[in-house]
């Protein structure tokens, strides 16, 4: 136990770069799910026809660099999270010993108004509306991963203990390359089920981030029951082509990656 606890850091470096490869892989279809999910749902608002439109006009208007606007944050944020999720995850799978561990503004905004960087959005949304601003949709947020997650690693294990029951046992052959495969699908499709359980809560909170009227409802059901009756189940799962296109190729990656750096971290994934 003390060498496992020892060595535990390693898993938290993995779950680092795991986060890194997937904020490089996933964040062009983020700024698409939230500019969709913003404007798509507003009763007045730019309408975009599906995902591929908007992508068209953020390359149009922005180009490439469009794609990835906020992503300093977000390599910030899903690297601290990354880490901390893998981390945590697998020490308490250690711990437990358990195999079957349940776990852009937008183009049509004045530039003169538009932020330069994070650190003057965070900056300008503090003197405007105080500093609880910056955490507003939090416990939306909490939520949201609290259940995808649980959904997450439920997935994650189930799909990886069975293909490793039926490939392990046909052939000790390739076996980094198969490896690699069940990380893909089983990573994948956990992602894909992460987003299928709680895009709404997603869809909530990017509404209750972006709302200009500070005193505006910061309850997620509330919200969900305005956008239901207004535009109905369709409504509530805005952006869920690029969300899903997203979730496959991102989680894919962060779970190889992240079982890779623990291989070459010398770290041994149950």
């Amino acid at each position: 136990m003390e060498e496992s606890w020892g060595s535990g850091y390693k898993e938290y470096v993995a779950g680092l770069i795991a986060g890194v490869a997937t904020v490089i892989v996933g964040h062009p279809f983020d700024t698409v799910k939230v500019k969709l999910q913003k404007h798509n749902t507003e009763v007045h608002g730019i309408r975009y026809k599906n995902g591929l439109h908007c992508t068209a006009r953020i390359l149009r208007t922005e180009g490439v660099r469009g794609l990835y606007r906020g992503a300093t944050p977000s390599f910030l944020g899903m690297a601290f999270e990354s880490s901390l999720l893998f981390g945590i995850y697998s020490q308490t799978k250690q711990l437990l010993q358990c195999r079957m561990q349940v776990q852009g503004t937008d183009s049509l905004v004045p530039k003169s108004v538009r932020y330069t960087s994070p650190l003057d959005c965070a900056l300008r949304t503090v003197k405007q509306e105080g500093v609880m601003a910056i955490f507003r949709g939090g416990s939306t947020t909490f939520l949201r991963e609290a259940i995808g997650n649980a959904v997450f690693f439920s997935v994650y294990e189930h799909v990886r203990y069975y293909m490793h029951l039926k490939l392990k046992a046909a052939s000790s052959d390739h076996s980094n390359l198969i490896d690699m495969g069940i990380g893909i699908v089983s990573g994948g499709l956990g992602g894909v089920a992460f987003w299928s359980a709680v895009l709404p809560l997603d869809v909530a909170k990017t509404i209750i981030q972006t709302a200009p009227d500070k005193n505006a409802s910061t309850n997620p059901f509330q919200i969900l029951n305005s956008i239901y009756r207004r535009a109905g189940l369709k409504g509530c799962y805005t952006g869920l082509g690029p969300t899903i296109m997203r979730a496959f190729p991102a989680n894919a990656t962060a779970i190889v990656t992240w079982e890779l750096a623990g291989k070459l971290l010398g770290i041994k994934h149950g």
